[in-house]
Formats: structure tokens, sequence, C-alpha cells
């Protein structure tokens, strides 16, 4: 399997760091019914109390509130497309990372701080405060190299694994549609 290296990561992070800082082109809709599911849509209805309509988000989430229910803090996770271009490169055999979209923009803490609001399409998105450090499947589609890169002290705060939304305001979001700092 052809995986990306540790040298390689290092010289594609100038330009992951370049990426535009207040808007973005929402791309590859996925919504993930079930654990190794993907569906690539053209549209995905978003609201606060589903989060994505028929994502497994509601009955299996990875983090939980203190009553049991699914954290509103990970509903929707966006990911950065220059990451992605850069570790996903068997794109026939192995499986898309499985967020909620792409788009290429800086999803950095400097320039998305926990609380920000994003438009993105008819919904408004909340940054929130949780760092996605790429579970063990990340490592295992894209390589250990891949993982230790995202979780590198010097680089958490670039958040190169993606960013975690809540829904603020429902709406509809489409590809092709604009992401964007309000």
């Amino acid at each position: 399997m052809n995986r990306v290296t540790e040298a390689e990561l290092q010289a594609g992070l100038a330009h992951v760091l370049d990426a535009a800082a207040d808007e973005g082109v929402i791309e590859m809709l996925c919504q993930r019914p079930d654990y190794g599911q993907r569906h690539f849509v053209a549209q995905i209805q978003v609201t606060r109390a589903q989060g994505i309509a028929g994502d497994r988000w509601l009955k299996h989430p990875w983090l939980r509130l203190p009553d049991g229910s699914p954290h509103p803090g990970i509903q929707i996770c966006i990911l950065s497309r220059r990451v992605l271009d850069l570790v996903w490169r068997d794109r026939k055999t192995v499986t898309h990372p499985g967020d909620t979209f792409i788009t290429d923009m800086d999803l950095s803490e400097d320039n998305l701080p926990a609380g920000q609001l994003l438009a993105a399409g008819s919904a408004v998105l909340r940054v929130s405060g949780i760092f996605n450090d790429g579970c063990v499947k990340w490592a295992a589609r894209y390589g250990k190299a891949a993982r230790a890169w995202i979780n590198l002290p010097e680089h958490r705060a670039y958040r190169l694994r993606g960013i975690l939304c809540s829904v603020e305001r429902d709406g509809l979001l489409r590809n092709g549609d604009l992401v964007r700092k309000l």
C-alpha cells in the first residue's frame, strides 16, 4: 500500500497551512448510516436535534454527554481538502475518512476558534472545542505517520484531522455551497 511518509507530510504542511482563511466550497458530502458505510450525496439536511438525518451520530456517537445523549459538538466533521489530498492516495481500495464534507479552508484554532460560527449552505454551524485526534481507523487507512503527524504537539493547533461542529441553525448543505466565517 502506498502510504504518505513523514517527510512528505512535513513537506506538505506549508501548503496545508496556506488555505483560504474566510471561506471555502463544500465538497464530497458524506452520510455515514453505520460503521464503515459512506453515502456520497448531492445535499444533506442538518438539524440541531438530529445532526444529519440518517447518520450514525444519533445511534452510535463516539462521545456522549453525561446523560448518555450524543454530544452535539460532534454532529458535523469538516476536513481540509489539502490534508485529504496529502494522505488519501489509494482512492479505489482505501475508504474515505467519513467527514461530513471537505473544503479548502484554514481550519486552525487561530482562524476558527472554538465557538466560531460558520455559514454552511443555509445552515449555521458552531466550531466545537473537541479535538479530532484521528482514530485508529485513520492510522489503518492512511498510515501511522499520518496519525502521528496530526497529533504532534506543535501541530495540534492546526487541526490537521479537521474540525468538529454542532448545528446551530437547521439548514441544507449542498455540494458547491460556500462555507464561510460569520
